[in-house]
């Protein structure tokens, strides 16, 4: 049995293992970097640490648009670090098996299957099972949001 937390981005189902999350935030003031590759959406001041935000609907096909309006952040730990994903909104915990999880079908092509491990079939659903390796590494994403 896993716990993962459920949240979405646009259409997309995405979960990642629940012991990775620290917070959500539904607010914050996110600083552009000029020159910083279209995955970084930019940085936010959490109670002193500076936090690298990371978008990463251009690899889903989806737009960018203006990290003021996200629905929400998602700050994930990255090793000693922590680095926050701009998220629409959140689902719920969800408790699932291993036997429930799929591979991701050799159909799915392109930047969304480096970011998709598989899915967990829910009874509703599929929850696609984000790589959280490939998602937060900000080197391997070059300024047209591929993968490097």
């Amino acid at each position: 049995m896993k716990l993962l937390c459920g949240f979405y981005i646009g259409t997309y189902y995405f979960s990642v293992p629940i012991d990775r999350v620290q917070e959500v935030l539904k607010r914050a003031a996110v600083t552009p970097v000029p020159g910083a590759p279209r995955a970084v959406a930019g940085l936010l001041n959490l109670r002193g640490a500076i936090v690298t935000v990371l978008d990463i609907r251009p690899q889903l096909g989806l737009p960018s648009g203006d990290p003021a309006e996200a629905g929400a952040y998602l700050l994930l730990r990255d090793g000693s670090e922590i680095v926050a994903l701009r998220i629409d909104r959140i689902g719920e915990v969800v408790n699932v098996n291993d036997d429930s999880f799929e591979p991701p079908p050799d159909t799915l092509r392109g930047p969304a299957r480096t970011l998709i491990i598989g899915a967990y079939k829910l009874p509703d659903r599929l929850m696609l099972a984000l790589d959280m390796d490939v998602a937060l590494n900000t080197d391997a994403v070059a300024s047209e949001g591929k993968p490097a």
